[in-house]
């Protein structure tokens, strides 16, 4: 008998942690976690950025490079490349699909290739030297999906995006001053230039976007 009424005491004991526990870390806590992803600022559904529209353009989290037809205007900035998955292509142009690292080491001959051949391009692009093309334009990795260029990277496409938007070449340096962020906590990284907002400023709407009300 008192072995009997033991047991039935260990198995409610037991039985009552699980269903408290059950009641905290699966329903409590993920509820707790969903609520404050959605009543933080920025913290869930993707932190959309939207164009004077109100159409979704992007998100804050992750670059946005817009491309142009050949031989057409372009008059953007754009963001890092992000690699390629397959090592066949130095550009991964807007796919973070693509933003796998490719584990190219110092001495790789094929990281070396790319970076050559990214550098060539922009150069061309921007009609400058090779050698003035900085290092976060030509190396590319998963970081690479992040929205953010250097100012060095910035202040080298002003005189291609002046050109096509007629603004004026002190007018985007301004706004390339207005979206650059300084250093975390005034110590931390680098300076850096918000490429997806510096291109609303300049215009840049989504893909058959349809205004509010239209």
């Amino acid at each position: 008998m008192r072995f009997t009424i033991g047991l039935v005491r260990q198995v409610g004991a037991g039985l009552a942690v699980l269903l408290t526990l059950t009641a905290i870390l699966g329903i409590l806590y993920p509820a707790a976690v969903w609520g404050v992803g959605r009543l933080a600022p920025g913290s869930a559904e993707g932190s959309p950025v939207r164009d004077g529209n109100g159409c979704v353009v992007g998100s804050r989290w992750v670059g946005l490079d817009p491309q142009v037809g050949a031989g057409e205007p372009d008059p953007f900035f754009h963001a890092r490349v992000t690699g390629s998955v397959a090592d066949t292509d130095p550009f991964a142009v807007s796919d973070p699909a693509a933003a796998l690292p490719t584990n190219q080491g110092p001495s790789s001959e094929l990281l070396a290739e790319f970076a050559a051949a990214r550098r060539a391009a922009i150069a061309d692009r921007e009609g400058i030297s090779p050698d003035r093309v900085p290092v976060d334009a030509v190396t590319g990795s998963g970081s690479g999906i992040d929205p953010h260029i250097s100012p060095e990277y910035a202040a080298l496409q002003v005189p291609r995006v002046a050109t096509a938007t007629g603004l004026g070449e002190d007018r985007v340096r301004e706004l390339v001053r207005e979206h650059t962020e300084g250093r975390q906590l005034g110590f931390l990284g680098a300076e850096r230039v918000n490429v997806l907002e510096l291109n609303l400023a300049l215009g840049l709407t989504a893909p058959d976007c349809v205004p509010a009300g239209g």
